[in-house]
Formats: structure tokens, C-alpha cells, sequence
């Protein structure tokens, strides 16, 4: 066989297996997501960070609405005694989701005064960042992360990151329920995920 086609042959190997762990690594990541997503640790703590998602005008959007709900069972449980809600303004003529929030809660039952808010973070990593420099006012050094199941792993490990005691606290029930829904959101996951992995090395 001539050289130059032994040496496509080998390239093309290269490449295949270079695709091939790569796919692999992708779909690897995408099952230690989804597998973190469906543990909760079941623990007590100080707070409770819920992490922000999307208002519709004065109320909480449904995938909001879910992450609040479960924030108000761990108060009215007695897993923590403290709930941090956390979102900026998303539309100019919305308010922040931190106050969406809270008005919800407040509503549901929980003391104002048990609620701590910020609102001007706009990415998961402001939402906890913002949270722990609400927190630092207060006694509260250890937080349940509370959001949807496969937002879990990289929330957590970016509170790890920030130094929090985080451990984790999906909801039990998401909106996110269709095959289409789910695994669009596992690849988004994903990819925000790897992302995150890159920028610290």
C-alpha cells in the first residue's frame, strides 16, 4: 500500500477515535447530570438559595413557581428557617424575580421576615455569589440549592466553587416533563456545564 494512503488511513483513525472520545465524554457528562439531578440531600440547613428563573408581570412563571413551592415545603418542614431568593429584572417592565418570589412565599405563609432577597443577579453564578453576600449579613453558612433537577450538579458545584456549604435540593416535581423538554434541557446542561469546567481550568 503507498505511504500517503497508509498515512489517510491513520489520520482517519486519529480523527475517528478523537470523535470518539469526545462523544463519549459528552454523553458521560450528560449521565452524572442527569443521575445527580434525581439525589437530594436530605439534610438541614440555615437557608435555602433558590435559584431565579423567568416572572410573567407580577407572578411567577411555572418553572419559578415549582423551585418557590419547594423552598416554602423545606420552611413549613423545618429544613431550614430561612428562604434567599435570588433573580434581577429580566423584562424593563417586569420587577425583579427575587421580589416575585418573595411576594409568593409571603403569600403562601412564610414570614417576611424569614425571607432574604437579591435582585440583581442574571446567571446562576450571580444567583449564588449574590446570595452568599445577602447570607454574610446573617448566621447563615450552610444552603440548600433549590432548582430543577438537572440544573443541580452545576449550581452546586459553583457554590462549592464560591466556598459555600451547598448541598443540593431539587425539586420533586418539574415542568420541564416531556421527552423533548427534558432532553433539550440535559443538552443545554450540559453544554453550560463543560463551559463552566473550561473556564476554570
Amino acid at each position: 500500500m503507498p505511504y500517503y494512503k497508509i498515512k489517510r488511513k491513520w489520520l482517519s483513525l486519529v480523527l475517528l477515535a478523537l470523535l470518539s472520545a469526545f462523544l463519549l465524554g459528552i454523553t458521560s457528562t450528560a449521565l452524572s447530570i442527569y443521575l445527580y439531578g434525581s439525589r437530594s440531600d436530605n439534610i438541614k440547613a440555615d437557608a435555602a438559595i433558590v435559584l431565579g428563573a423567568a416572572v410573567w408581570g407580577e407572578e411567577p412563571s411555572p418553572v419559578f413557581r415549582e423551585r418557590i413551592n419547594h423552598a416554602i415545603d423545606l420552611y413549613k418542614n423545618r429544613d431550614v428557617h430561612t428562604i434567599i431568593f435570588t433573580g434581577g429584572v429580566g423584562e424593563s417592565n417586569e420587577p425583579a424575580e427575587g421580589i416575585v418570589g418573595k411576594n409568593y412565599a409571603v403569600a403562601q405563609g412564610v414570614k417576611a421576615s424569614d425571607i432574604l432577597v437579591e435582585t440583581q443577579s442574571r446567571t446562576t453564578y450571580q444567583n449564588l455569589k449574590n446570595a452568599q453576600s445577602v447570607a454574610a449579613a446573617y448566621p447563615l453558612t450552610k444552603f440548600l440549592i433549590v432548582s430543577d433537577p438537572l440544573h443541580m450538579k452545576r449550581s452546586v458545584l459553583m457554590a462549592k466553587d464560591l466556598g459555600m456549604d451547598a448541598y443540593s435540593s431539587p425539586t420533586p416535581t418539574t415542568r420541564y416533563q416531556s421527552f423533548n423538554a427534558q432532553v433539550t434541557f440535559l443538552m443545554r446542561e450540559t453544554y453550560f456545564y463543560l463551559v463552566y469546567l473550561a473556564l476554570k481550568i
